[in-house]
């Protein structure tokens, strides 16, 4: 009998990590399989709610955690953690040796990761490639690492699409959804009084859910994009109850999330989160009125609960869309018109490019049928047939 194949998964941030779940559940049961957790990056701060913890209380084992993250949010503090990263997540690979490291997306944290596999000659496979979002320097960290890997997960044909046309073996891209909506399928939901319990505080005749990120690509506008957010909100009811979650870690995260705090903290229907966790979060999209901010979360899960979502700016920009998402620019007027079409919209027929909820399956099927002949690390470029 065959040693079971070892796969190394990498995680780094709490929205990557509640995609994630259902991936590593499924791999953590195959019998032929041997799951390493690396958890770093964001997972470790407590100023960004330490959400290993959440990971721990899910039963996953870590096999590594690497510690990168640094005070910094500048371009230069980012270049760092990133490099810091390199360095301890090689260190781990050198120590856990896997067969096959999995990412997901196109975090710098997940940059770090890529390069490290690439480095030690162990194949990568890659969740949602061939994805654009052309506001934020996200875009090309995911198609650089799209470069690097040699099994392609993505999220739909528009995507599989994009990561042939840059030169990828057709054999190798496989469409499998967006892994998050398994939770839709898979995970019991919390009811609205129960939710309230876990929250904390009462939900509000109206309810909106709200997560705005730097803007990596006008990194100088983000406070002030932000501030346009917080002024269409401002003249809002007092029973519509604001849930915000806090920015990522990117570059001029902090500078939005202290003025985020400032806002709120004057504001009794207003509550901030540093993370809600998969639960808390999903159960508390299903029962907002809307989503809004420039998070892929509006794109990628809200669809399904049939919940609208207002996406602001530039962040997104470029991203399959269903029906339910409305774009708008980040100016407090368009702000405001765009959350009052959403809330009249009827999303009751809406379908979601993302997939079905049926994406783990998929992509455990794939990362266990993937060869391990050493010859895949040698990739070749595979040209479209496009006339000159």
């Amino acid at each position: 009998m065959s040693a079971p194949r070892k796969i190394a998964v990498v995680t780094g941030s709490r929205a990557e990590y509640g995609l994630l779940y259902w991936v590593l559940h499924d791999l953590r049961a195959a019998p032929d399989v041997e799951l390493q957790l690396i958890v770093t990056g964001m997972h470790l701060a407590p100023e960004f709610g330490l959400t290993v913890r959440e990971i721990e209380n899910d039963g996953f084992p870590i096999a590594r955690r690497v510690e990168m993250l640094l005070s910094s949010d500048t371009p230069g503090g980012i270049a760092k953690s990133m490099a810091l990263g390199l360095i301890g997540i090689a260190d781990a690979f050198e120590q856990l040796r896997p067969d096959l490291v999995l990412v997901l997306g196109d975090r710098f944290e997940i940059l770090a990761a890529a390069q490290a596999a690439m480095l030690h000659n162990i194949p990568l496979a890659h969740i949602a490639g061939g994805d654009t979002t052309e506001g934020a320097f996200d875009e090309s960290i995911r198609h650089a690492i799209s470069k690097m890997a040699h099994l392609h997960l993505v999220t739909n044909e528009l995507s599989a699409r994009r990561v042939r046309q840059l030169g990828e073996d057709p054999q190798a891209v496989h469409v499998v959804g967006n892994p998050g909506l398994d939770h839709l399928r898979r995970r019991p939901l919390l009811e609205a009084a129960a939710l309230a319990e876990a929250l904390g505080a009462p939900l509000g005749r109206r309810n909106l859910l709200i997560t705005f990120h730097p803007v990596t690509l006008e990194p100088s506008q983000g406070v002030a994009q932000q501030a346009e957010l917080l002024a269409a909100l401002a003249d809002l009811p007092a029973d519509t109850a604001l849930w915000f979650t806090r920015p990522n870690a990117d570059t001029g995260g902090r500078a939005l999330a202290a003025a985020l705090d400032l806002w709120a903290a004057q504001r009794p229907n207003a509550r901030v989160f540093a993370s809600l966790g998969q639960l808390r979060y999903l159960s508390l999209m299903a029962q907002a009125d809307a989503v809004l901010g420039n998070s892929s979360s509006g794109l990628y899960e809200a669809p399904s609960f049939k919940v609208p979502t207002v996406d602001i700016g530039d962040r997104q920009r470029g991203r399959s869309a269903a029906a339910s998402v409305l774009h708008c620019e980040a100016e407090r007027g368009a702000i405001a018109a765009a959350l009052g079409k959403a809330l009249a919209l009827d999303c009751s027929a809406v379908l979601n490019p993302y997939g079905d909820g049926a994406s783990s399956a998929r992509i455990v099927a794939a990362l266990r049928q993937l060869p391990g002949d050493p010859a895949r690390l040698k990739k070749t470029f595979h040209l479209l047939d496009i006339a000159p």
